[in-house]
């Protein structure tokens, strides 16, 4: 009789050993790539279980698409569920997105712990990086320039860019990469950029040629940095971690990446709870990680640094200045941007108030009459690009503070589409039906052909030095 009462009791107590830990759930939406979201969920569930006792699952909606996309759907979802849409945090996507969810009353509002909230400045060269009514924190920072293929700007003897309007110079047709800026919120921001940095008009001209340049936008805005270290195009808009990406894989003897003086910034890359989250303490807790010492390591340091990305080097940079000092030896980035000065004032109210608008106007211009504005520009090309030739095809049928007032008024579905129109046929008109001449179609032809022809021989060639049975 002893044995089964033994039994009974190790089998009792061994009950509370064995019964898993409560879970508790996450829902997350963001345009940040695998990489990101796999190294802080895995830290995030981690700090997770040690500071409550329970575990957490993460989830992550992928709606298609990057910022644009996803800042269409939230907006959508909150027009059919205006209590909460079943999503708890938005991580990444820039600022501007941010703060127009906010001004829209689609956040909810959490304040850091003091200790962290001391360490965080209010601005960086002038702009925000917190919501002073604590709606969004920038999580991390972000630069926009070009990247370049050193390897092929030696061999066709093409420039090392310096500035955005070097890139509508008439000698790099179809050498020119970009997304499309109404999928990609990193995209959109380079044009928003030029468009601030050179002012209206002049910003139109640098927009148009370029994206006359341009080979053919893709729908993110990691393409074009992979494609240039392909050597399917020279250059390329990129935020800075996905040019930094390609420097790490390729290597900077063959990757170059410029932030052009005083015509760019650094922009805080947000992070928020979105309104009647469903699981609040999970996302007050995942925003507390991620704007805490051990949020922003992963963010900055070295893969397989203490504290720092276990598989993948993020290559970004921290919001807390102090942690550059401190870890100095072992982050991967080199640059401080608290040090790096620029001469540009964003102005953030304006470029969130018109986004949806300018994407849409660069989307009818330039990207959905891309055809249309190549043939003109050859054209012009083959006549000389002259000044003036360049601002007729650079005309856009609204002026910067009609963008402005639209903004205001863009969700009127009725009024947008017959917007969109009048736009269509203005470029249509604009740019008409010109063909160009024979002897500029075939040089077209191979040019277009080049990069293809240079493209696998890149591949065969990295694949030469970094195979070694391809070797011998």
């Amino acid at each position: 009789m002893k044995i089964p009462y033994l039994t009974l009791f190790c089998f009792c107590t061994l009950i509370p050993a064995a019964t898993p830990a409560a879970t508790d759930r996450l829902v997350l939406i963001s345009p940040h790539p695998d990489g990101v979201q796999n190294e802080f969920e895995t830290a995030f569930r981690s700090h997770y279980s040690s500071l409550t006792g329970r575990e957490v699952v993460l989830e992550w909606l992928d709606v298609g698409g990057g910022t644009s996309s996803i800042l269409r759907y939230i907006k959508s979802e909150f027009r059919r569920a205006p209590g909460g849409i079943g999503i708890d945090v938005f991580f990444g996507g820039g600022m501007d997105p941010f703060m127009e969810i906010a001004d829209m009353g689609l956040c909810s509002a959490h304040r850091l712990p003091e200790a962290v909230l001391d360490r965080l400045p209010q601005k960086i060269g002038g702009v925000p990086l917190y919501d002073p009514d604590y709606r969004w924190y920038g999580a991390t920072l972000a630069g926009f320039g070009i990247v370049y293929n050193r390897a092929v700007l030696d061999l066709v003897n093409l420039p090392v860019p310096r500035t955005w309007a070097d890139l509508g110079d008439p000698v790099l047709y179809s050498w020119v990469g970009s997304g499309d800026p109404r999928s990609s919120g990193s995209v959109h921001m380079a044009y928003e950029l030029i468009l601030q940095a050179y002012g209206w008009e002049r910003g139109w001209e640098v927009i148009t040629t370029m994206g006359a340049n341009v080979r053919n936008f893709t729908s993110g805005g990691s393409q074009a940095p992979k494609d240039v270290a392909a050597g399917e195009v020279a250059y390329g808009l990129s935020i800075d971690f996905y040019a930094w990406a390609q420097v790490g894989r390729v290597g900077g003897d063959y990757i170059g990446f410029t932030m052009p003086d005083n015509l760019t910034i650094v922009n805080p890359d947000g992070v928020a709870i979105l309104k009647g989250a469903s699981n609040l303490q999970a996302a007050r807790s995942f925003v507390d990680f991620v704007m805490s010492d051990s949020g922003q390591k992963l963010w900055f340091l070295k893969r397989g640094a203490t504290g720092g990305p276990v598989e993948t080097a993020l290559n970004r940079f921290t919001v807390l200045p102090d942690l550059y000092r401190r870890f100095r030896d072992q982050a991967a980035v080199s640059l401080n941007p608290f040090e790096w000065k620029s001469e540009l004032v964003y102005d953030s109210e304006k470029a969130s108030t018109r986004w949806r608008v300018l994407n849409d106007l660069i989307g009818v211009m330039v990207i959905d009459s891309h055809q249309q504005l190549q043939d003109a520009w050859k054209t012009a090309i083959a006549k000389g690009a002259t000044p003036e030739r360049v601002r007729r095809l650079s005309r856009v049928p609204v002026s910067e503070e009609a963008c402005g007032r639209l903004g205001a008024r863009w969700r009127d579905a009725e009024l947008r589409n017959r917007t969109l129109a009048s736009w269509t046929e203005f470029a249509r008109n604009k740019y008409g039906s010109v063909q160009p001449p024979f002897r500029t179609r075939l040089l077209d032809r191979l040019t277009f052909l080049f990069p293809l022809g240079l493209a696998g021989a890149m591949v065969i060639y990295l694949a030469k030095i970094s195979i070694p049975w391809f070797r011998r």
